[in-house]
């Protein structure tokens, strides 16, 4: 989980078109021809190509386009992701509705469920890492849940639909309620 030095749009795309077809149709599943067109055009990948954009324009320090894809995004499929926040390869977002992504970086393989905040516990235009979640590699945020403040999420790591994390969660553990507590 490190912030990106040479971000290449095409892998991450791959990635997270691989994972997604592996986790909806079974690990042995591969997308080619007419079911790979299909595929990137699916509800559930459609937002992750329009962040994995968004960021792009970012990254190439073109912001005002950046910040159409991210209101596009915004506007299609509910779902506001900061332009700002590094997500690794491997983003699974099985529904969007409602979602809101502010995080400082989300490590690979993350899947994050609808109705779902991440970002800073107060006002924070300026975006600073301190204020923000971090979240490793491997993560299960379920629906409704809040990641909030500059919390640490460990890899491997689950949070309960509906909890409020406000403290940093270990790795390979279970957070759950509100305050999110760990049970495993």
């Amino acid at each position: 989980m490190t912030k990106l030095l040479n971000f290449k749009l095409f892998p991450y795309l791959r990635a997270d078109l691989s994972r997604a077809s592996r986790l909806i149709n079974g690990s042995n599943c591969r997308y080619s021809g007419l079911r790979l067109w299909l595929g990137i055009f699916s509800f559930r990948f459609l937002p992750i190509l329009l962040y994995r954009i968004s960021y792009l324009f970012y990254y190439l320090n073109i912001n005002p386009i950046a910040k159409i894809f991210s209101a596009l995004n915004f506007f299609l499929f509910g779902i506001e992701i900061s332009i700002k926040c590094h997500i690794g390869k491997g983003l699974f977002l099985p529904h969007t509705h409602g979602t809101v992504i502010g995080a400082w970086i989300i490590g690979e393989n993350a899947t994050i469920f609808q109705g779902v905040t991440i970002g800073a516990r107060e006002l924070d235009f300026d975006y600073k890492e301190e204020n923000r979640p971090k979240i490793h590699d491997d993560v299960i945020i379920g629906a409704g849940a809040k990641v909030i403040g500059g919390v640490t999420v460990g890899s491997n790591a689950r949070i309960g639909a509906n909890a409020v994390v406000l403290k940093d969660v270990p790795p390979s553990a279970l957070a759950v309620g509100i305050p999110a507590r760990i049970i495993v």
